[in-house]
């Protein structure tokens, strides 16, 4: 007879071919640039600043079941996070108002996404076109980073405990792709494309900028996972800078569906 921790090891295994097999660390092919020249700041550029309001009662924090693997310890839902009627977690991009044909140098920074207390620290993240992001695993358990984009390449790679990180590129703009765990179900996160650097996450305080954007008429886009989108149009003069506030509403959440996720698999 086999024991548990036999079946259990045999079944990790195959999730760590299975993720070889499913994309592993090839790199997609990225798009082809723009025909336009090099954008380059010429130092009349302005910045966008804002506040993410929250009318209403926010949820009281969820604890989630956590139980099916001892060493993720106690975790709470983070999908809706509200201080002083500021929402946090907000991704805010210029979703129009650029030149069509201009390009963009690509950050060699990475954007860094962590797995810690089994919870996905950021929430939410922005990144480019081609920036290198970095996935970490800090908690003392096997972890499964599995992206379910629509027009980017789909992978699913394990990553072990105390392994180093890995790291991965989007080729294409795309916004609200979601990335899940297949070992614990209630991990979640959603990374956010885009072919240029003028993106911003709200803060704790509710709080972003976006910074450089030459002068010019812009139509913004603030999305929030459990409340939508919604957009405006500001005007960037030269070095000034512009305001553009969003509020949410707590009445008007969505239902943006739930993603299908394999059981929990936890050594005994």
């Amino acid at each position: 007879m086999f024991s548990r921790r036999m079946i259990a090891v045999f079944l990790l295994a195959l999730a760590v071919v299975g993720s070889a097999a499913c994309g592993g660390n090839k790199e997609e092919t990225a798009a082809p640039a723009a025909a336009g020249p090099t954008w380059k700041p010429t130092g009349n550029e302005g910045n966008v600043t804002g506040t993410i309001a929250f009318a209403g009662a926010a949820p009281a924090p969820k604890k989630l079941d956590t139980s099916n693997d001892g060493a993720c310890g106690e975790a709470f839902a983070n999908d809706v996070l509200v201080a002083d009627g500021k929402l946090q977690n907000v991704f805010v991009y210029v979703k129009s108002g650029l030149p069509a044909d201009a390009n963009f140098e690509i950050s060699a920074t990475e954007v860094t996404l962590d797995q810690k207390g089994c919870v996905y620290m950021p929430r939410v993240l922005g990144i480019q076109a081609g920036q290198p992001l970095k996935i970490v695993n800090s908690d003392q358990t096997n972890h499964n980073i599995h992206p379910v984009p629509k027009t980017n390449r789909e992978w699913n790679e394990s990553q072990l405990k105390g392994q180093a990180p890995i790291i991965k590129k989007f080729a294409k703009a795309e916004t609200q792709i979601p990335v899940k765990c297949n070992m614990h179900s209630w991990m979640l996160a959603h990374i956010n494309v885009v072919a240029h650097p003028f993106f911003a996450v709200s803060g704790a305080d509710g709080s972003f900028s976006i910074k450089g954007l030459p002068p010019g008429d812009y139509e913004l886009e603030a999305w929030h996972e459990r409340f939508g989108a919604k957009t405006l149009k500001v005007s960037v003069a030269a070095k000034a800078d512009a305001k553009a506030d969003f509020s949410f509403d707590a009445a008007k959440a969505y239902n943006a569906g739930s993603l299908k996720v394999q059981p929990a698999l936890v050594l005994p």
